[in-house]
């Protein structure tokens, strides 16, 4: 009678660990969280290879129902995170929650894109904060991303933004929006913290064969088609020269696939 926590990776079923297929294998239910990101498999696919009924959670359950932590208390219950599962604080909360009620739980990780952007050459240890760059509603225009890239700029740190996903109604956003939506926040503030020259390195499916990275100024990824999501958005802080010479290789004269 446990919780077990499952990091399934960035890529496919085949990107589970053993320990974390084990895990599934023994447990009674097993549920995926279906709103962070995004897999190139579907439910199907991690069915017939994990050999086990996959459940789709949506945030509402994940985050506010009852349902994921009361089947733990009778038998033992994975939750599958796409990435690492403790990389959202949405996975520290059914985990609290668990420890709350005296249900044991097991965190088994995995690969995340915080780690995995390490591929762009820049040094992941000299990030900042993560941001994400959310849609812009008719009442909801949110500055956080701006305000955040502004803070690790003083300290000459890259930024690392996470870019809105909203699958169920198919919105998925794409690396040349997130630069729309940050110049858009530059010209009602004025700061002269991001404009189209800023130094920009975009990313999409980061962690899987087919991954694509462009760096350029911002205007100049406007127009870059980055294909299928996820994506996500690095504004470069201080590079040292290792830096500067890896970032070279995304550069539209290079080559761009991995």
């Amino acid at each position: 009678m446990a919780l077990y926590l499952i990091g399934i990776g960035l890529n496919d079923e085949k990107d589970i660990t053993v320990k974390g297929l084990e895990a599934v294998r023994k447990c009674s239910h097993v549920f995926i969280e279906s709103y962070s990101s995004v897999l190139s498999c579907s439910v199907e696919e991690l069915e017939k290879f994990y050999g086990k009924k996959v459940v789709a959670a949506d945030r509402e359950m994940v985050e506010q129902g009852n349902e994921i932590v009361d089947l733990a208390q009778g038998c033992d219950v994975a939750l599958l995170v796409i990435g690492d599962p403790l990389a959202a604080t949405t996975h520290i909360d059914i985990m609290l929650r668990a420890y709350k009620r005296n249900i044991p739980f097991y965190v088994i990780n995995n690969a995340s894109i915080i780690t995995s952007i390490g591929i762009t050459g820049l040094q992941v240890y000299k990030f900042g904060k993560i941001t994400s760059v959310p849609f812009p509603e008719a009442n909801f225009q949110p500055v956080t991303a701006y305000e955040v890239l502004r803070q690790n700029r003083i300290l000459g740190l890259h930024t690392l933004l996470i870019l809105d996903l909203k699958p169920m109604e198919n919105r998925l956003m794409t690396v040349n929006e997130a630069v729309r939506v940050l110049l858009g926040i530059e010209d009602k503030r004025k700061e002269r913290l991001f404009s189209g020259e800023t130094l920009c390195v975009g990313c999409a499916r980061i962690g899987r064969p087919d991954s694509f990275i462009r760096a350029g100024a911002a205007r100049e990824l406007l127009d870059v088609d980055f294909g299928m999501q996820p994506h996500c958005l690095v504004v470069p802080g201080e590079l040292h020269f290792v830096e500067e010479e890896a970032l070279s290789m995304w550069m539209p004269s290079a080559h761009q696939k991995i």
